[in-house]
C-alpha cells in the first residue's frame, strides 16, 4: 500500500478526523491510552500506522515517548499540525518492514490497522518487524475486529454497517481469500460519491500463529480496552503478545 494508491492520501487525510469523529471521543481514546501507557511503562513506544496521532498524542502527553511509522505523508502532516505533534517522531514507510533505531517497550496497532496489510505475507512480516523492535519483555498490542461472517447468508458478500440520510457504508467479504473492503457512499447535493478501502480480515488464532512465528507469546486477549472478557460474541479483540525475556 502506498500513498499513491489514494487510500490514505490527501483526499482521505483532509477529512479523516471528521469522518472518524466517534473514534476520537474521550470515552474511546482514554481506555486505550490507559492500557497502552500501563504496558509501556516509561517507554518508548512504537505505533505502526500512526496516522493523524489519535493515540500517539495523548500517549505522549502521559509521558510515554512515542515514535510512529506511516506510509501517508498527508496523514502525518495533520499530526504535525496538532498541538504536541512535534513531540512524536515519525518515519515515513511501510510499517510491515520499515525499521527505526532503538528498542521499544511497546509496539502497537489500533483500529483495525493490521487489516490495511492486504496479504498474509505482509501481516506475517509486520509481526516480525514489531518483534525486532521490542526489547526482551516488551509487548505487541493489536486492536482489530472479529470478521462478521455470521451475518452473511449464502450468496451474499456485503454487510452494511451504517445507513443514513446522506450516505451509507458496507463491508464486502471474499471468504475464499480473506479479502474485504469497506465501502462508503456519500450523497452531496443529490450526487453520490463512492470510495472503497481494501483490507484483509484475519482471525485471532491466525494472529497467534503469526506471533509464534515471530517469537512472541500470547499474554492477554480482551474484548475491549476496558479488559472485558473476549467471548464468541465479541465484535473485536485487544490482544497482547510478549517478547520473552532472554
Amino acid at each position: 500500500m502506498s500513498d499513491d494508491d489514494g487510500y490514505f492520501g490527501e483526499n482521505i487525510a483532509a477529512g479523516y478526523d471528521d469522518s472518524a469523529a466517534d473514534m476520537f471521543r474521550a470515552d474511546v481514546v482514554d481506555p486505550a491510552v490507559d492500557l497502552l501507557a500501563e504496558l509501556a511503562g516509561e517507554g518508548p513506544a512504537l505505533e505502526l500506522g500512526v496516522g493523524t496521532g489519535r493515540i500517539a498524542l495523548p500517549l505522549t502527553s502521559r509521558g510515554v515517548p512515542v515514535h510512529g511509522i506511516d506510509m501517508s505523508r498527508a496523514m502525518v502532516e495533520r499530526l504535525r499540525a496538532k498541538p504536541g505533534g512535534d513531540a512524536v517522531g515519525v518515519t515515513i514507510g511501510d510499517f510491515s518492514t520499515t525499521r527505526v533505531p532503538g528498542e521499544f517497550a511497546l509496539a502497537y496497532l489500533v483500529f483495525n490497522t493490521i487489516g490495511n496489510l492486504t496479504t498474509q505475507d505482509a501481516q506475517v512480516d509486520c509481526f516480525a518487524n514489531a518483534a525486532a523492535h521490542l526489547r526482551p519483555g516488551g509487548c505487541f498490542v493489536i486492536e482489530v475486529g472479529v470478521p462478521d461472517l455470521r451475518r452473511l447468508p449464502p450468496g451474499q458478500t456485503a454487510v452494511p454497517f451504517h445507513i443514513g440520510d446522506t450516505g451509507w457504508a458496507f463491508d464486502t467479504y471474499d471468504v475464499a481469500t480473506q479479502a474485504m473492503s469497506s465501502n462508503y457512499v456519500t450523497i452531496t447535493d443529490g450526487r453520490a460519491e463512492h470510495r472503497s478501502i481494501p483490507f484483509r480480515y484475519v482471525w485471532p488464532a491466525e494472529l497467534d500463529l503469526m506471533a509464534r512465528l515471530a517469537g512472541l507469546k500470547l499474554l492477554d486477549r480482551w474484548g475491549d480496552w476496558t479488559r472485558e472478557p473476549f467471548t464468541a460474541e465479541s465484535g473485536k479483540h485487544v490482544s497482547v503478545w510478549e517478547k520473552p525475556a532472554g
